[in-house]
């Protein structure tokens, strides 16, 4: 049985053209379908719409009312479903996007500028966290995360790019403690949690030319949910790190933070876009991800 809605829009040309066969042709049924839905709208109101004679298909004094009422209310459903097919491909009104606090501070003031330059009508709501926002729930449009492979399957997301990691601690540290010569020398030493790190404590490492595999589970003396803490913690002697390397290089370079077991690594990471289960990316959100990845990808120096 047709919907409500489709009942009433038949009904209503029907009675515009005062003919079910020429309705049935704007319409592009058949005009068994036409007669059928105007049949079933009038039994499920309990009352005679239309009156049907060989010559003519006229209103019944029920059926004027009910055209009146209904006709503007088809026609305002029309006008919604055309602002919101227009809203899907164009580039204007709020955007709201989470991002990782690190990652944000150091890339993202470039590429909202550029963008909201580009796109006047547009309106950035930006919110900087290292959590794992819960997008549908907290009604964003699009997050950006920096972790290992997405596991969340209420949303779609997309791989930007990977971001290499590196374990370091400060040449103080190391002329104090030692530097490790294998991931078991790692129990030994005082590694800075962050609390985001997808494994927690249990660290996965493989040996770049030999392919050994180590498993680890550590115990942090400190953890928290900053990067930035640990990056400052570690400078100050505090403990080992391990964190994105567009967080270390700077003081990779200057040495005052030293890459330790180098030709061992950790699971990948990447930056991820992450977005509800759109159909069809909405227009401003399919923009801004390309800013992104744009800037990413074009700079291969960026995030190492």
């Amino acid at each position: 049985m047709a919907g409500q809605i489709e009942r009433i829009r038949v009904f209503v040309r029907v009675a515009r053209v005062s003919s079910f066969a020429e309705a049935a042709r704007e319409l592009n049924v058949s005009r068994s379908i036409v007669t059928r839905y105007v049949g079933e709208l009038e039994d499920e109101l309990g009352v005679q719409l239309l009156v049907r004679t060989t010559r003519q298909v006229s209103l019944t004094a029920a059926g004027q009312i009910y055209l009146e009422r209904m006709e503007p209310l088809l026609q305002e459903l029309d006008r919604a479903s055309d602002l919101v097919k227009q809203q899907q491909g164009t580039l204007a009104g709020d955007l709201r996007i989470s991002a990782p606090v690190s990652f944000g501070q150091r890339f993202l003031p470039e590429i909202f500028t550029e963008f909201c330059t580009l796109y006047p009508g547009m309106r950035i709501r930006a919110e900087m966290s290292d959590r794992f926002v819960d997008i549908i729930g907290e009604e964003f449009d699009m997050a950006l995360r920096i972790s290992g492979p997405p596991s969340d399957v209420s949303t779609i997301w997309r791989k930007i790019a990977e971001v290499p990691r590196a374990l370091v601690a400060s040449p103080a540290y190391l002329d104090q403690r030692g530097a490790p010569l294998r991931p078991e020398d790692l129990r030994e030493h005082s590694v800075l949690g962050y609390s985001h790190f997808a494994g927690g404590g249990h660290w996965q490492m493989t040996h770049a030319d030999t392919g050994e595999q180590v498993s680890l589970s550590l115990s942090y003396p400190f953890e928290t949910n900053s990067g930035e803490v640990i990056v400052d913690m570690a400078l100050r002697g505090g403990g080992m790190a391990l964190l994105p390397n567009f967080m270390l290089s700077e003081h990779l370079r200057s040495g005052a933070l030293v890459a330790l077991l180098t030709d061992w690594h950790l699971p990948e990471i990447w930056l991820t876009a992450y977005y509800p289960p759109y159909d069809t990316l909405p227009a401003k959100v399919s923009a801004f991800s390309g800013f992104v990845e744009e800037s990413v990808l074009g700079d291969p120096d960026l995030l190492c």
